[in-house]
């Protein structure tokens, strides 16, 4: 694949919010994330910032170990447990 460099100029006040995105969802720099970030827009639509890795994986832990103790066992009991 051919890729071209470009410069990126942005309010130092996003570049902070775009590192601590970066870190917290695993992307190596902010480029990275740039990048992904437009594959998304122009591709697939927008992406759901609500929520980290992190939480997404405590979260089906949690519904893994509910269903493993059946305690949910529908999907009506997953979203209300999940408060939808």
């Amino acid at each position: 694949m051919l890729t071209k460099q470009i410069n990126l100029t942005i309010p130092e006040n996003l570049l902070e919010k775009a590192e601590m995105y970066a870190n917290a969802y695993g992307f190596r720099n902010v480029q990275e994330l740039a990048a992904e970030a437009l594959r998304e827009k122009i591709f697939e639509g927008n992406f759901d910032e609500s929520l980290t890795e992190k939480e997404i994986r405590s979260i089906e832990k949690l519904l893994e170990f509910s269903i493993s103790k059946g305690r949910i066992k529908t999907e009506k009991e997953i979203l209300k447990a999940l408060g939808d």
